[in-house]
């Protein structure tokens, strides 16, 4: 992350920039911040400067900035005190401000995942730490469990469940998997093998050094068993699909991996929910020649999102898998940070899946891009429709992964700054009021009278961002059911009727 001194006054804490007065020398906490900067987006850390009650900045400075420097150099490369030093010498720079105090600022990148996690006093389970809005705070035991399972080149669903047999997964799902295998690739040369060599040849099934055997392997078990089977290598294992079509109605439609009804797995969940997902979408209709196209490009991105969903989540993390859609957006969150980092996963070109036994089983039946163009490909289709821009969230504490994909159109407005323009949403828009008036509601039922709620709660309980949930607790203000309580970040709500 940049820092640019010519822009100092205008500059506030977040959960990218921390401010520390370091009068007496390095700060303790400094080290703390660095490990939850690392691990979570990267950021920025000032030396000699602290707060005023408003936010704004004032440099306290430093009594000796090189010898402060230098001491900082030698602690960071200290195995003892640090994992791993990220830094170069550009990383790291005194400045002199207005008032001639001399400051110092470091510039903390965002760890690769083979370096996570990023620890500090010889301790990986103690001494990790991540960042949120309020500062730093200690990892979990499964946050840096989560971590160390995206460390290593094999993906995580390649492990052998030696527990387990061939017959122990859903015939029907493997019957059906090799049925639309049949009709994507007919003539293939895995076509004419029996069940057990076709799905080690698909990476569902592995042979045990232990025993001789062939058993099936996580991806296998996720892909093709029984939801009471999957629950006992992967306890939070969940995968729940929310329909909100009418905002009267809490659901209008609802499927659980857990209901027993079906099986539960990622095969089935896959082709239920994308039926249900381009069900109702008002999708433009392709034609090619004088024949109309069903498969739109719409409905390739939809696909292409729910596949990237499940092929990165963590399934050792809690909370589940959760689809939601209503009339207007798509929502779909996994539990797991991104492999490749918020930004190189909007780029494109790079692909990392944390389930790539999953990818390819899913590959080999014409889901799933190989070249990491998938998220590109999802913005430019709904850049074409006009619809407003869709959003990629990466969430901490525990990691979890938001994608948002509006229906709502673009409305163009001329900005402040010249001819540039922006994406708003109409607030006279009905879809929008009806929006609103979901959001609310569902708040409510959240909200237990008397109870004090974070806005960082709230917000992955509407599966929206701080800004919009901030929107909706004003209004709920202004409506005299919760009063606001504090100010900035230090703000609670607490319902009051």
């Amino acid at each position: 992350m940049e820092f640019d001194i010519n822009k100092f006054d205008s500059y506030r804490e977040d959960n990218r920039r921390e401010v520390k007065k370091a009068k007496g020398g390095l700060p303790t906490s400094l080290w703390e911040t660095y490990s939850s900067f690392a691990n979570c987006y990267g950021g920025v850390i000032i030396l000699g400067v602290a707060e005023n009650e408003d936010g704004s900045w004032y440099a306290t400075g430093l009594q000796n900035g090189a010898k402060i420097k230098k001491e900082f150099w030698d602690t960071i490369n200290n195995k003892n005190k640090v994992s791993h030093n990220l830094l170069t010498e550009r990383d790291v720079e005194l400045f002199e401000v207005d008032n001639g105090s001399v400051i110092m600022v470091i510039r903390v990148p965002k760890a690769n995942r083979d370096q996570k996690p990023i620890y500090i006093n010889g301790n990986m389970f103690d001494g990790s730490f991540r960042r949120n809005w309020e500062g730093d705070y200690h990892c979990t035991r499964d946050e840096v469990l989560g971590m160390l399972r995206d460390e290593p080149p094999i993906s995580m669903d390649a492990k052998i469940l030696e527990d387990w047999s061939i017959s122990d997964l859903n015939k029907e799902s493997v019957q059906a998997y090799r049925n639309l295998h049949r009709s994507w690739r007919p003539g293939h040369v895995w076509e004419m093998l029996g069940d057990e060599e076709y799905l080690k040849n698909i990476g569902a099934a592995a042979e045990s050094k232990t025993d001789g055997k062939m058993h099936p392997t996580a991806a296998g078990m996720l892909m093709f068993g029984n939801e009471y089977d999957i629950v006992r290598e992967f306890p939070y294992y969940f995968l729940d699909y929310r329909e909100v079509l009418d905002p009267t109605i809490r659901w209008t439609d609802r499927l659980q991996s857990s209901s027993g009804d079906w099986s539960g797995n990622i095969f089935d969940f896959f082709f239920r929910v994308n039926n249900k997902l381009v069900k109702d979408v008002k999708i433009p209709f392709v034609l090619e020649g004088a024949m109309r196209v069903d498969d739109t490009p719409v409905h390739k991105s939809i696909r292409e999102a729910l596949a990237n969903c499940l092929v990165n989540t963590d399934f050792y993390l809690p909370r589940g898998v959760v689809i939601k859609k209503d009339a207007e957006t798509i929502v779909f969150e996994n539990p797991g940070s991104i492999r490749t980092g918020k930004t190189q996963m909007l780029r494109g070109g790079i692909s990392d899946p944390r389930n790539a036994s999953i990818f390819k089983m899913l590959n080999l039946i014409g889901i799933g891009e190989r070249a990491g163009s998938g998220v590109p490909d999802i913005f430019a289709t709904w850049e074409q429709q006009g619809w407003s821009e869709p959003k990629v969230e990466e969430q901490y504490g525990p990691d979890r992964t938001v994608l948002t994909l509006s229906f709502l159109k673009k409305v163009a407005m001329e900005s402040g700054d010249g001819d540039r323009k922006v994406a708003i949403e109409n607030d006279d828009n009905p879809v929008v009021k009806g929006k609103t008036a979901q959001q609310k509601n569902m708040l409510l039922d959240y909200m237990k009278l008397g109870v004090e709620y974070k806005t960082s709660e709230l917000s992955q309980i509407l599966g929206v961002k701080a800004s919009r949930c901030r929107k909706i607790l004003t209004l709920l203000v202004e409506d005299g059911e919760i009063n606001a309580v504090g100010e900035n970040r230090y703000r609670v709500y607490i319902r009051k009727k």
